[in-house]
């Protein structure tokens, strides 16, 4: 062989011994050891940030965990949770279907029913859609005073690739739960706009925020045939002031309500419990142990608007070692206070390559330095999931049917309707379906060929279903990433 060969050889090389020590390095760095009180595992978890504009020096927090078993043939779910501003790791990774929960104790305890069993986990701290803006730099976020879009969590998912290559060719779906009814969306059309090679195949949304009136005037009917608000009241919602009315002035005059609306508002509160009582989930009991208020931690605009907010906060369920049984499961209705105080220590957050910054050294699931313009909650997102199914991407839309934040029946409604629209027929008429124990998981109705759209409820379960039903939410997401419908 010639000098030049050689020459030739070398320079061909070097890029590709770059390439690999650039890859082994983000292995290297963001790999987590162990996590402290972490029981034995088989599969490798990962956790730190990925630069998404080098100028500006902002990042995003990511937690990664791979399958249980088989990781290589198994697809990529990247799982975004709502708010807005709430975050994925601490609620979607640590209290609902990640490998692991944190008990009283302080020591991470096998989730039996992790989505990590089916799919490749990708949990992106900081989802975002239009309308965002940060007043200073959040916990696990690297952003300086600047705004986050949809467009940086595409920058996210794309530079993420590159620092795990061997995932650019897997399938991908995207996952995630009410305002994620914005972020899924608007990310998934982002993902064909941007024409790459990226491999994705469909998204599930669960009690998604798509469409403002429907959504809450669905409130309505729910609280009434749940024996949450009298006669008298619906009657009043129904003819003197709905619920989207009652929001809409809330944002736009700041709580100064019109007297049609006033006398709505009155009447409600007046019926509704004013402490210990979730919203997320009707006929859930909560964690006791300060005797607050559940609300009393929420920043909302007022009592009311906590009732009525896309997400109620994810605090409902704080404080106290009370569990409730549902069926074989044992539900630990303060994981998510357990999980608040296991991401806040440092020795957690260094396990995690975490960095606190601008927060008064205190770790938040929902981030309170997030501004965001509440009349983008005015966009809707049901005409995005239209353009998805026309393109060819398979949608899931799921609501735990005990949750009052997005009722189950706005959501049927807004699917139903999009079918009818785009002239899709019925594939799978509306029929219960059944989980691993033969037991009724819930109701499904299929739209099209190839389970184009398809629309679910899980029995028994919360806004937050994975947390509060996990064996039902991991049936139906092991058969939404096999493209397996519900029913036959």
């Amino acid at each position: 062989m010639n000098s030049h060969s050689w020459l030739l050889m070398f320079i061909i090389a070097a890029p590709l011994a770059t390439i690999c020590r650039t890859v082994e390095a983000a292995y290297e760095v963001d790999g987590i050891v162990k996590l402290p009180g972490q029981p034995d595992i088989s599969f490798q978890q990962y956790a730190g940030y990925v630069t998404i504009d080098e100028t500006q020096q902002r990042e995003l927090f990511y937690y990664f965990v791979e399958a249980a078993t088989n990781s290589t043939s198994k697809p990529l779910v990247l799982w975004l949770n709502g708010g807005p501003g709430c975050s994925s790791v601490g609620a979607g990774a640590f209290s609902e279907h990640g490998p692991f929960k944190p008990n009283a104790a302080g020591v991470l305890v096998h989730n039996e029913y992790s989505w990590n069993k089916e799919a490749n986990m990708l949990y992106l701290e900081a989802p975002a859609g239009v309308g965002f803006s940060y007043s200073a730099n959040a916990s696990f976020y690297e952003l300086v005073n600047d705004s986050i879009t949809a467009k940086d969590n595409l920058a996210f998912l794309q530079r993420w690739l590159l620092k795990f290559p061997e995932y650019k060719t897997r399938d991908l779906f995207i996952t995630g739960e009410s305002y994620a009814g914005h972020y899924v969306p608007q990310l998934a059309q982002l993902i064909l706009e941007s024409r790459s090679n990226i491999s994705f195949k469909g998204i599930a949304i669960g009690n998604p925020f798509l469409e403002f009136d429907t959504d809450y005037n669905g409130k309505g009917e729910y609280y009434w045939s749940h024996g949450l608000i009298s006669d008298h009241t619906y009657h009043l919602v129904n003819t003197v002031c709905n619920f989207s009315q009652i929001y809409r002035e809330l944002l736009s005059l700041s709580g100064n309500y019109s007297k049609p609306c006033e006398l709505v508002v009155a009447q409600s509160i007046e019926e509704w419990p004013s402490q210990n009582f979730d919203y997320n989930d009707v006929t859930s009991d909560v964690c006791l142990s300060d005797g607050k208020s559940q609300f009393g931690s929420q920043e909302h605009h007022s009592l009311l608007a906590s009732r009525f907010h896309p997400v109620s906060s994810l605090k409902s369920r704080q404080s106290g070692l009370r569990k409730q049984e549902a069926g074989v499961e044992s539900i630990d209705l303060c994981v998510q206070d357990q999980t608040d105080k296991y991401l806040n220590r440092k020795d957690v957050q260094e396990a995690m390559h975490a960095k606190l910054v601008g927060v008064n050294n205190t770790w938040s699931v929902c981030s309170k330095v997030v501004n965001y313009d509440y009349n983008n909650m005015e966009i809707p997102t049901i005409g995005v999931v239209g353009s998805l199914v026309g393109s060819g991407i398979r949608v899931l839309v799921y609501s735990g049917d005990q949750d009052s934040v997005v009722p189950f029946i706005g959501t049927r409604t807004l699917v139903n309707r999009l079918a009818t629209k785009m002239g899709l027929n019925t594939t799978v008429p509306y029929k219960p379906w059944f989980d691993c124990d033969k037991q009724v998981g819930g109701w499904t109705q299929v739209y099209g060929e190839n389970n184009k759209l398809s629309f679910a409820t899980i029995r028994g379960a919360s806004h937050l279903a994975a947390a509060s039903s996990p064996k039902r939410s991991l049936a139906l997401f092991a058969a939404f990433v096999a493209g397996k419908p519900l029913a036959a």
